[in-house]
């Protein structure tokens, strides 16, 4: 501090002119004339944090803007009609028609054969020659759409994805069959404008004409067909677009059509955006939240370094409030600047994502400033930075001028007045105010907060409980254990700052590492042992049984089941319309879109009864259904309870009969509807079969069958578990990258939080070197202590982690994905010696140069 408090008033001073600065806010930067020495911690906290923060709500806003701006490229159109099983019917193409240019696209799941090259799964997609309406359409090489898809000499054109060029070795000019149909591939597929609409599939994309689909025999009674039209307005406007919706509900209610606009073009996709920048932004709120213990430490520190100016302050009469205002001021400051950093380079983000991959980035991003998004990083920022500011400020507000400069070598702790405890709470209640008002999911928000709490709660408690035991311990013999053990629960230890950052850093390294064993244990291992090698879908009725014998000829010891199956939509719950429904998030994707559905005699294998009975061979004569408990009970479903569906274009309302649990991990065949074998009779559908080998998986016999099944039952297709894991697997792996980059932010930060820790107690370990060194010790002897020291607060601190992230882990793998829990601790111990060896190694490091120093120079002002 430089000089002392100007006077208020008195003789000798000259009156004010103009606008002045308030005095604390003139100190405060007067203070900050020095440097921001000590604050680099401090900042990189609250910048690493914000950043994070606003850099995920950016990108997410990029997201949504860029989705509403493509809507009509991404859909094709204004609106898009999607029927299953069924083309529109005249009456409803004469609609359609009416309303403005319609475009018709239609997808099905086909096998691609190459002769001797082998078979594979394809998303089929049959376009007409105006494809694509909106959009370009990227090929290589480049050719118009009629010379594209034209048929000639008997064989129709094509494009597919370059993942099938390469699993058949193929190459353009080549020619497979799909169904009756040839097909030669004269491009390779390098961009579709409308792909995201499309969702996820397990094969490469084959684009070909409609001809070629009707060609291919694939359009059979019950086969899952799937055709979209689209529909280009001639007045594009919302409320157009509302007022058509509307009048194809009311104009075709028995259609069972799902009805998309532009302004909401892919709903699916816009959820999933909306729950993971949830996600990433409570990881960003972790980062930021450790940062706050940088924060303190920093603070601490600060204080520490200012205490000769707040003794000068005080001893010259500023009352207490004016001297924490004054550093406070100063904190928040330095906190604003962190903040800004944090949201230039959080805005700057989509910007440099757009420009780095904007041309290969699978989903539109439409750069820009999201004010709304930034105010909130920004916020979050100064919430944090004042409820871990506010508690080491204010401890100095009752301390005498004695008690300021006797803390230096016997600090007195005590809580702060209740008007700082009170502006903590605040902030503390701003900050959780803040997470649940932002959240896509406020359960998930309020139980990260509380998990946060309680995980803050633990290491605080935990950092006490290895002072007091430390203080109850027998003192050793030797003087390296003696002086690590007094160093644990001494005045001013650094063991809770130790414990709570180092804490969370390992709990979250625990954490990531045990769901990522669990989901590659679940989704690699455990399921292949028990599921079936392959499945068969759009089996034609009338070629069920001879498709049985082939199977049977063909793996004779192997179990084969077969069951009818077709595609519906639930579009009402006991009368109430699906669309009014507010339904939990882990039961909506039962109202979105068509399921697959069955009837059956007897219970389905992988399913138990929980409510109700089974029908019995009377009652399945008459319209009934069997509900999946867990999904019916997040519906508000009851046995007697009714639900309507669609299909094939005709309303059924339907009573439920039973609730039954399914065992969906077998991936055995099984369905959230099973309905009586009466409800369906006479519909037209295909089946559906699996085929389980008896010694497991076998490549070889699977790829043979898969080939000749393709020969003899050209519309049949086949899909190999192994193939659809690997596609599950390929985009699970790419979320869990995703995650560990993201928590690598929170990482880095409980690094900087660990440094800083060490960097505040930095003159406490300065005053106990020199002292023991004039008292004899050597440097060796001295850092065996220290070594000691951070060895058994990195040991203590490596277990109650190792505790806290198996638990966590657990509660998140079991209650929210819903798979089994493996308890793999290879991984997780690694992380955590790893953590470990940094605390002690960048413990030792400051004891290094502290070591170094001369005793002379520090003995004066002692």
């Amino acid at each position: 501090m430089h000089g002392s408090l100007p006077p208020l008033s008195g003789p000798g001073r000259r009156p004010a002119r103009g606008f002045r600065l308030p005095l604390t806010l003139r100190l405060a930067l007067r203070e900050l004339r020095g440097g921001l020495r000590g604050f680099a911690v401090f900042l990189a906290c609250i910048a690493i944090g914000v950043t994070a923060i606003a850099g995920v709500s950016s990108i997410s806003r990029s997201l949504t803007e860029g989705l509403a701006r493509e809507g009509r490229r991404i859909l094709g159109g204004d609106l898009a009609f999607s029927l299953i099983h069924r083309e529109a019917a005249p009456a409803e193409r004469d609609f359609l028609a009416g309303q403005g240019r319609v475009s018709v696209v239609a997808f099905t799941r086909a096998m691609a054969v190459a002769g001797e090259k082998g078979a594979a799964l394809v998303e089929l997609k049959a376009v007409g020659a105006d494809y694509p309406v909106l959009g370009e359409l990227g090929t290589e090489p480049a050719l118009p759409m009629q010379d594209l898809l034209a048929e000639r000499d008997g064989a129709f054109g094509a494009a597919a994805d370059p993942a099938l060029f390469a699993r058949l070795d193929l190459k353009v000019g080549d020619r497979i069959t799909v169904g009756s149909a040839t097909i030669v591939l004269r491009a390779v597929l390098t961009n579709e404008p409308d792909k995201i609409a499309n969702g996820i599939g397990f094969g490469p994309r084959l684009l070909t004409s409609e001809g070629a689909l009707r060609a291919s025999g694939l359009i059979q009674p019950g086969s899952l067909n799937r055709w979209i039209y689209r529909v280009q307005l001639a007045d594009p406007s919302d409320a157009r677009i509302e007022q058509v919706m509307a009048q194809a509900r009311r104009t075709l209610p028995e259609a069972g059509w799902e009805v998309r606009s532009r302004l909401n073009a892919d709903p699916r996709f816009s959820r999933s955006v909306e729950r993971f920048t949830q996600f990433l932004t409570l990881v960003g709120l972790t980062a930021l939240m450790v940062g706050g213990v940088g924060v303190a430490n920093a603070v601490r520190a600060f204080v520490e370094r200012k205490r000769p100016s707040i003794a000068t302050l005080k001893s010259l009469g500023a009352p207490g409030g004016q001297v924490v205002g004054l550093y406070l001021t100063q904190v928040m400051l330095i906190a604003g600047l962190g903040i800004a950093l944090g949201l230039l380079a959080g805005a700057a983000l989509p910007f440099g994502i757009e420009a780095a991959f904007g041309s290969v980035l699978p989903v539109p991003l439409s750069p820009r400033l999201a004010p709304g998004e930034l105010a909130v990083a920004a916020l979050y920022g100064l919430l944090t930075a004042l409820a871990f500011a506010i508690g080491p400020l204010g401890r100095a507000h009752d301390v005498a001028v004695s008690g300021l400069f006797r803390d230096a070598v016997d600090p007195v702790r005590r809580w702060p007045r209740p008007r700082y405890l009170a502006v903590l709470g605040l902030a503390l209640a701003g900050l959780v105010g803040l997470a649940l008002l932002t959240a896509f999911d406020r359960k998930v928000a309020l139980v990260f907060v509380l998990a946060a709490g309680l995980a803050f709660a633990l290491l605080r408690g935990v950092g006490l409980g290895l002072m007091a035991l430390a203080r109850r311990l027998p003192r050793p013999a030797r003087t390296a254990p003696r002086l690590a053990l007094a160093n644990l629960h001494r005045p001013g230890a650094l063991t809770p700052s130790i414990v709570l950052s180092l804490g969370l850093g390992i709990t979250l390294l625990v954490t990531l590492s045990l769901i990522d064993a669990s989901l590659t244990r679940t989704l690699t291992r455990s399921l292949p042992a028990r599921a079936p090698s392959l499945f068969f879908l759009d089996i034609p009725s009338r070629d069920a049984a001879a498709f049985d014998q082939f199977l049977g000829a063909a793996a004779p010891r192997a179990k084969i089941e077969r069951v009818p199956m077709m595609r519906g939509r639930l579009t009402a719950l006991n009368g109430v319309p699906a669309s009014e429904i507010k339904a939990p998030e882990e039961a909506a994707w039962v109202l979105d879109g068509d399921r697959g559905i069955t009837y059956a005699e007897d219970l389905p294998d992988g399913s138990r009864i929980t409510q109700g009975t089974w029908w019995t061979p009377e009652e399945a004569r008459t319209p009934l259904v069997s509900f999946d408990d867990q999904l019916g009970r997040a519906l508000g479903l009851k046995v007697g309870d009714t639900v309507t569906v669609n299909v094939l274009g005709r309303s059924l309302t339907v009573r439920i009969a039973n609730l039954r649990h399914v065992e969906w991990r077998s991936l055995g065949i099984n369905f959230v509807m099973v309905f009586s074998p009466g409800t369906f009779r006479g519909a037209p559908h295909a089946d559906l079969a699996t085929l389980t080998l008896p010694e497991g998986p076998d490549p070889a016999l699977e790829a043979r069958i898969l080939r000749e099944a393709a020969r003899a039952f050209p519309s049949v297709t086949s899909v190999r578990v192994k193939d659809a894991l690997d596609a599950v697997n390929d985009i699970v792996g790419k979320l869990v990258f995703a995650i560990r980059g993201a928590s690598g932010v929170a990482l880095v930060t409980s690094l900087f939080v660990l440094a800083g820790a060490l960097a505040a107690g930095h003159r406490a370990r300065l005053y106990d070197a020199v002292v023991l060194k004039t008292l004899g010790a050597t440097r060796a002897r001295l850092l065996g202590a220290y070594t000691l020291e951070y060895g058994v607060l990195g040991l203590a601190t490596a277990l109650f982690g190792l505790g806290a992230g198996a638990l966590a882990a657990w509660v998140i793998v079991t209650k929210v994905m819903r798979v089994d829990f493996v308890l793999d601790l290879s991984g997780a111990v690694l992380a955590a010696v790893l953590a470990v060896l940094v605390a002690v190694g960048l413990g030792l490091a400051g004891t290094w140069r502290i070591l170094g120093q001369k005793p002379a120079p520090y003995l004066r002002n002692l």
